[in-house]
């Protein structure tokens, strides 16, 4: 479970697809669910955001990471596997930054399990993010919850 979760840039496509494409190696489990969360062009105070730079704590990432998974992995009991990649450095608006997939016996606990990961992630997980907007000014956020 200490395979590393951070991505340099957006996730790419082709690891995506690869991920998925795998998918069948995998007879015992009779349900994915994955979760791709990209950056949206947000506007605020008039000004439309055209990327995101994450920043993290690297060492704590994983920590948080494999805490996060022992924790679902405890609570539902079907599960095959959790993959997580996190986007580092600069995502630009309709890219992807965040990818989770959760394997499963069954789909219900597949899909319960997913979301409740993507929760656990935005709250635990040591990763800020800087809305740059098209006139080059810049912000930091704070992660949402919803």
């Amino acid at each position: 479970m200490k395979e590393s979760i951070l991505i340099n840039g957006p996730v790419p496509k082709a690891m995506i697809s690869s991920l998925l494409e795998a998918l069948g190696n995998d007879t015992g489990a009779g349900g994915h669910s994955l979760f791709l969360g990209q950056v949206r062009a947000d506007v605020t105070d008039g000004r439309r955001v055209k990327a995101i730079e994450y920043s993290a704590y690297e060492a704590m990432v994983m920590e948080e990471a494999d805490k996060i998974k022992k924790s679902i992995i405890a609570e539902y009991d079907d599960l095959k596997s959790i993959i997580i990649l996190h986007s580092v450095g600069i995502v630009n608006a309709g890219e992807i930054s965040l990818f989770v997939l959760i394997s499963a016996g069954h789909r219900h606990q597949a899909m319960q399990a997913c979301s409740k990961t993507v929760e656990l992630i935005k709250e635990k997980l040591p990763v800020w993010k800087k809305e740059i907007f098209e006139n080059n000014t810049s912000e930091w956020r704070q992660n949402y919850q919803a």
